[in-house]
């Protein structure tokens, strides 16, 4: 059975999450789970979730941005008080960050972005993008 749609194209952030996104080597966007998911293969990027308040305790955030991060990074987003773990993609290295906040830094989503589509995209890719921004 199918999950129900759980955005809107309208949901704040979604729109400028979508333009960062899809300007990477390959990027595709994906509904998954009823939410949408920017994939080079493997998801780089995720749109909405929720954060694990305690055994079967959660908070919705549907305007989450969900990025993969670095071992060595780890503990300075987990020591900054606007990112969360977040429920099912948090064990496996995943942190968030709620995209509906007037104070959205745009250009730190984008090199968080940028640090999980390395961590996630294929090394032809990789080159790909190295070589897009050397042009520039």
């Amino acid at each position: 059975m199918a999950h129900p749609v759980m955005f809107s194209d309208d949901d704040p952030g979604l729109a400028e999450l979508r333009e960062i996104c899809l300007a990477f080597p390959g990027a595709e966007e994906h509904v998954s789970y009823g939410r949408p998911t920017f994939k080079c293969g493997k998801i780089f990027a995720a749109f909405g979730g929720s954060e694990k308040l305690s055994p079967g305790h959660h908070r919705q955030v549907p305007s989450a941005l969900l990025v993969k991060v670095a071992e060595s990074e780890m503990q300075a987003l987990d020591d900054d008080e606007r990112f969360f773990l977040p429920a099912s993609y948090g064990p496996f290295g995943w942190r968030a960050l709620d995209l509906d906040d007037a104070a959205v830094d745009w250009t730190e989503v984008a090199e968080l972005v940028d640090a999980s589509y390395r961590l996630i995209a294929p090394k032809r890719r990789i080159a790909e993008l190295d070589a897009r921004s050397q042009g520039e």
